[in-house]
């Protein structure tokens, strides 16, 4: 099974195929997904510090696009979590989460 790591909080394993997004939130990690894990809402977005996970969507470039971050995407490595399958290791930094913003979670995404 692949580890999840998180920066500045540890690493845990994770079943192969998990979406990144519940692997973070079933581990502890409060991080934002407040469209539901739509890629609409970019809230769920991290930061990808080391593993082979940088090839992005087109459903995450709109994403980013329409929220108007679309110019950090590449420069800063960032994927969003809903959209990412845990099928091998993967360090990342989670950007939004209820700590660092004061906001609900939201509804948990689908498996």
């Amino acid at each position: 099974m692949p580890n999840v790591s998180v920066f500045d909080v540890g690493t845990f394993e994770v079943e192969t195929g998990k979406k990144l997004v519940l692997a973070l939130e079933d581990n502890g990690i409060n991080i934002l997904h407040r469209c539901g894990g739509n890629a609409k809402c970019t809230t769920c977005r991290v930061e990808i510090l080391a593993g082979d996970y940088l090839d992005v969507t087109n459903k995450e470039k709109n994403a980013f696009a329409n929220n108007g971050i679309d110019d950090l995407l590449f420069d800063d490595c960032l994927r969003l979590s809903c959209q990412i399958l845990v099928t091998k290791d993967i360090t990342v930094r989670p950007i939004m989460t209820v700590e660092n913003t004061g906001k609900e979670v939201g509804p948990r995404p689908a498996d």
